[in-house]
């Protein structure tokens, strides 16, 4: 189960109207790609129509933000939602994922950073990452399981139901820019040009490979491989950034995919 990072309209989104770095590369290199769900399955759905999804998503939209408006505060403004409006993807992976928040976390409790992590390393377990995802004094959404960030001025964190009806953390971009920020000044101090070159100059040793019956794959690297935890952790950091700035251009949520 990999993890991709979606930014743009919801509507988009579940209309199935947007491809995966992985779709992509599949379909400019001439090669068949069939996504699969966390169960084994093949991941195929009853579609609904374009314009039912884009009016039970404008809905659930004005749910949220009225739910979180305060009284005697301006009503958040909904973000623009369609079928057509752009859309950022990229796909850091879990390890990669993981080797940002732990390089977050070493800073924070000024402990070292490891030079390595494993392949496919459960990064929730690590120590520091677990310490910082329950420490009350720090409330960072990345380290408290949050998979989605609305496009609203304020930071928040809270726990709510997606159009699917599934639970999830939700923080906001806001919050999310403020993370990254910290993330930044505390380990890298980068300008935005080498931040935003590090999805092309950092990450996995492999970039991926096509395995049987033409299947794009992540590298075909032994499980015992060790990556460069800076490495990964900046390539997963410049994604997030590069789905900041454009969710704050065009104004449209976050999400992970996976």
């Amino acid at each position: 189960m990999g993890l991709d990072l979606y930014a743009g309209p919801l509507t988009r989104y579940y209309t199935h109207n947007w491809k995966t770095v992985v779709q992509q590369w599949a379909e400019e290199n001439g090669f068949g790609f069939q996504r699969i769900t966390p169960n084994g399955a093949e991941d195929v759905e009853e579609e609904e129509s374009p314009e039912k999804i884009q009016s039970f998503v404008t809905w659930w939209q004005s749910q949220v933000l009225n739910a979180l408006s305060q009284p005697g505060q301006t009503p958040y403004a909904p973000w623009p939602e369609d079928n057509e409006r752009p859309y950022f993807t990229d796909k850091p992976d879990w390890d990669a994922l993981g080797a940002m928040l732990l390089v977050g976390a070493c800073h924070v409790y000024g402990e070292p950073v490891p030079p390595t992590v494993e392949k496919n390393w459960d990064y929730t377990t690590h120590p520091l990452i677990e310490r910082l995802s329950q420490d009350q004094e720090r409330v960072w959404s990345l380290f408290r399981g949050a998979s989605w960030w609305l496009p609203l001025p304020d930071a928040i964190l809270f726990q709510g139901l997606i159009p699917t009806e599934d639970r999830v953390i939700m923080g906001t971009t806001t919050g999310l820019r403020w993370e990254l920020e910290k993330l930044n000044d505390m380990a890298w101090q980068a300008d935005e040009e080498t931040i935003l070159s590090w999805s092309r100059t950092e990450g996995y040793p492999v970039e991926g490979q096509v395995g049987p019956g033409g299947v794009f794959t992540k590298a075909d690297i032994p499980e015992q491989a060790q990556y460069d935890t800076q490495s990964l952790a900046k390539f997963a950091f410049s994604i997030f950034y590069r789905a900041l700035l454009f969710a704050e251009e065009h104004r449209t949520p976050i999400l992970m995919d996976y």
